[in-house]
């Protein structure tokens, strides 16, 4: 192996760990009341972020996601982003990932299980990574004590 083949790897390897503490400093953000200043400053100018249940709406550019999250908190007092099984492909300064979610929550004083898919587009710039494109596509969203088998929404 040649020492820019290796390199290539490396930073490779470096990008994918890169990715994994972005996506993990947005789920430290929403655990931590939504904190909407946070999570926008995870996402470039002219980013998108897209959800499914309770939101199902398209959100464009910085500061629509900012005010996204600003009202979050408000709706839902308790949260915690559990992602799993990520597949992250790297080219170049340009990634997409996926994750599984699977999310405790109070929504509105009631106990929820929520399970999705987000898919994701970064972007690095400066050598920093960015949500290009986020999107949540929601699995389910159950009350806790009637769970996704007697309660599942949005029905398929």
């Amino acid at each position: 192996m040649t020492a820019p083949d290796l390199a290539a790897r490396i930073q490779r390897l470096e990008d994918i760990e890169a990715i994994r503490n972005l996506k993990a400093k947005y789920c430290a953000f929403c655990d931590d009341g939504y904190d909407p200043d946070g999570l926008a400053s995870l996402f470039v100018e002219d980013a998108v972020w897209e959800g499914g249940v309770p939101v199902r709406k398209k959100y464009e550019g910085r500061e629509a996601i900012r005010a996204l999250f600003s009202g979050m908190s408000s709706a839902f007092t308790f949260a915690v982003h559990n992602v799993i099984n990520p597949v992250i492909e790297v080219d170049g300064d340009t990634a997409h990932a996926t994750w599984n979610l699977l999310q405790p929550c109070t929504k509105d004083g009631q106990a929820y299980w929520g399970s999705g898919v987000y898919q994701e587009e970064l972007v690095k710039i400066n050598g920093q990574w960015f949500f290009k494109n986020l999107k949540i596509t929601s699995n389910f969203v159950s009350p806790f004590d009637q769970g996704w088998v007697k309660q599942r929404f949005p029905n398929p």
